[in-house]
């Protein structure tokens, strides 16, 4: 069944309205999803981690059916800090003041800042196929430019991508996520239909656009000053990545983020693409067991 036993509510935090799933009992567990996507990736492991944790899924601000601030020239609501602050803000309306993460794609740089700003909060910490935005702008290259073409082409000035998205939204859904090929039927058909309905809802294509330009802008202002002030993680993480994906082709994940991790880091890759919860949930869930507290 599609999240058995959760709920589907609001939750207002930070003066934002947020749709999230929740369920289960035990330590608090927040789980952030990626682009172009919702909190519904997580429906093949949330279940099985509600057997021992109160798993807490929201749509990321400016996704899904949570608020959408609008388009700004500075970008700045959706700066991986102020998304951060979002989460925190929402875990603390929930009860938790401090939790743990697990996180994919755009999630993961938002659970990537978080650590970075809020220590006290962040108990443990698991990314999925990601290395720190920065990285991936100062290594780049025509491998990089060719496979993570979007990063430069939503980051394009309001509203040209955005008009070009919004004249065809489901085939531009399905070539933005074929980035390794899969059966037509990859998505389970509920998390698909809450994609492209979010997709559909008012303001929801601006602001993947403005998480975009703001990691091209004011993300990398404050990675460069958290480097300069030597910020690293201190809690322990877990580094995921999909072995089928880009980021083993073109990089070492393990190496980089050693260079940013002060606690202990565990790392490994996943046998999928770039969708590790959805395409290798038993994986995932192995080695989220052999990692998250109880």
């Amino acid at each position: 069944m599609f999240f058995d036993g959760f709920t589907l509510q609001f939750q207002e935090a930070n003066g934002r309205r947020v749709r999230l799933r929740r369920g289960g009992e035990g330590a608090p567990l927040l789980l952030l999803h990626g682009n172009p996507q919702t909190h519904a990736m997580w429906h093949r492991v949330a279940p099985v981690l509600a057997r021992r944790y109160d798993v807490i899924c929201p749509d990321l601000t400016g996704y899904g059916l949570s608020d959408k601030p609008p388009v700004s020239d500075d970008h700045a609501p959706y700066a991986k800090r102020a998304m951060a602050a979002d989460m925190v803000a929402l875990m603390a309306a929930l009860g938790h003041e401090r939790f743990q993460v697990v996180s994919h794609d755009r999630g993961a740089r938002v659970a990537h800042r978080m650590a970075l700003d809020h220590p006290a909060a962040v108990e443990r910490l698991v990314t999925m196929d990601i290395i720190p935005t920065l990285e991936h702008f100062e290594r780049a290259d025509m491998a990089f430019g060719m496979g993570y073409w979007h990063w430069f082409f939503l980051a394009q000035r309001h509203p040209g991508p955005e008009a070009m998205i919004r004249a065809d939204i489901e085939p531009w859904f399905d070539f933005h996520t074929s980035r390794e090929p899969k059966p037509a039927d990859f998505f389970h058909p509920e998390a698909r239909a809450d994609y492209l309905a979010a997709l559909r809802a008012p303001g929801t294509i601006e602001a993947i656009c403005e998480d975009y330009r703001a990691a091209t802008t004011i993300d990398l202002e404050h990675d460069r000053a958290s480097r300069e002030e030597g910020r690293k993680v201190a809690c322990p993480m877990l580094a995921l990545w999909g072995a089928k994906g880009s980021l083993p082709k073109w990089y070492d994940p393990a190496a980089i983020w050693r260079g940013y991790a002060a606690g202990p880091l565990a790392t490994g890759a996943v046998a999928s693409g770039h969708y590790l919860a959805e395409e290798a949930p038993e994986e995932v869930l192995a080695r989220l067991d052999g990692f998250l507290s109880r």
